[in-house]
């Protein structure tokens, strides 16, 4: 995921401007917002955990986060400049990522743990899946289309990330930690130039699987 892919989704987007209106207007405005400016960061939350979460970056919205919904949309900061997270209204610290890359941040033992989500997919005629293993204790976690399909990915470590573009297909997906697998997902219809994040949770002995669209904050000049 990158900056390009903004405007990739906003050509791909304008496709649909013949559906309406009301969605013609939502479309354009996307592909005539303001861009965030060159050196641009990308930084978003994920809470693993059963408890919700409210959750701030930078200036950015307070969101909610947890069992629900459990990634924060993407919000735009500079890149190698600090900037504060907020955890249910208390500092949770400053931190600073590069330019240009998109990160997620893990509430860890009282630390934010920053997983480095740069590394994807570029191509927009394809959709893209991106695994966390943030499952307890689990050493190697593991994703594949349900049923005996084959394995998307293999012995990702814990709290760590990886992606990989695919045809965007329905399907349902199956995941976990050794022997022991989470309940099906069934990924939703995907578009070109989508994102879509897929969360292992729970413990090594009782994995849960969630899956999200992946947004980004709109940037306002």
């Amino acid at each position: 995921m990158n900056p390009r892919a903004f405007t990739l989704r906003a050509t791909l987007l304008l496709g649909t401007c013949l559906a309406g209106p009301a969605m013609a207007e939502g479309v354009l405005a996307q592909l005539y917002a303001p861009r965030p400016p060159a050196g641009s960061a990308f930084v978003r939350v994920v809470n693993p955990s059963a408890e919700s979460l409210k959750v701030q970056i930078s200036n950015g919205t307070m969101q909610a986060i947890g069992p629900s919904q459990l990634a924060s949309s993407y919000a735009i900061v500079k890149g190698n400049e600090a900037f504060s997270v907020t955890l249910d209204g208390k500092p949770a610290g400053q931190l600073q990522v590069a330019p240009d890359s998109f990160n997620t941040l893990v509430p860890q033992d009282g630390k934010l743990q920053v997983l480095d989500d740069s590394a994807g997919s570029e191509d927009a005629l394809k959709a893209e899946l991106r695994f966390y293993n943030l499952a307890s204790d689990c050493p190697k976690g593991s994703l594949a289309v349900a049923d005996g399909g084959p394995v998307l990915f293999a012995d990702v470590a814990p709290l760590s990330t990886a992606a990989r573009a695919i045809n965007p297909v329905s399907a349902s997906l199956s995941a976990g930690c050794g022997k022991a697998t989470a309940e099906k997902l069934a990924l939703p219809q995907l578009k070109p130039g989508d994102h879509y994040s897929l969360f292992l949770t729970g413990s090594a002995a009782a994995p849960v699987l969630r899956g999200q669209l992946s947004s980004t904050d709109l940037y306002a000049k």
